[in-house]
This record gives structure tokens, sequence and C-alpha cells, in this order.
């Protein structure tokens, strides 16, 4: 099973974003667990269960590196598209996460 964790300021405007992510997991049938948190909420849910792969969303791209040395570059980090989470595009997000994954 592939863990992917989306970051953003209050980990509420990615809640659209991953419930479409997992509509198509589900329907290509991807065995992943998609969730998100907040940059704040991430040191403790990171503990609490380690991600394969964080994607952060656009509006706290400034947190990047920040977010990098916080999981101490574990894991692929990358930033999400602007215009695809803008449109909300949840296989393409879902495709980033799994190319990420294959780096």
């Amino acid at each position: 099973m592939k863990k992917i964790l989306l970051v953003c300021c209050a980990g509420m405007s990615t809640s659209l974003l991953v419930n479409r992510m997992r509509e198509v997991a589900k329907t290509k049938e991807i065995d992943c667990k998609i969730w998100s948190t907040s940059e704040k909420e991430l040191p403790n849910e990171f503990a609490q269960e380690p991600a394969d792969v964080i994607l952060v969303g656009p509006q706290i791209r400034y947190l990047l590196n920040n977010i990098k040395k916080e999981v101490n570059n574990t894991v692929p980090v990358e930033l999400i598209d602007m215009r695809i989470y803008g449109m909300m595009d949840g296989e393409k997000v879902l495709n980033q996460a799994l190319n990420a994954l294959e780096k």
C-alpha cells in the first residue's frame, strides 16, 4: 500500500483534492492511503504514520525546504502545481505522487 500525504496551511483546502484522488485510485484499483494535514501538524502526523510521499499545496510553497527537513529527506516531497491544485484534478495529483515514488 502506498501512503500519500498532502500538506497545506490548515489541512482543509486539500480535503476535496484528497477525496478526488481517492476516487481515481479506487477506479484504477490502486492500493493507497491518501490523507491531508496542516503544516503545523505534519511532524506529529508523520511520526504517527509515515507517508511514502508528501505533496505540498502551492499556498505554502515557501515551506517546501522546511518540510523536507522535517521529514529528514526520508521521502520524496514535491510541490503541487498551482493550476492542477486550482482545478482540483485528483488524477494528475495522484499521478504526480506515484511518479515521485518511482524516482
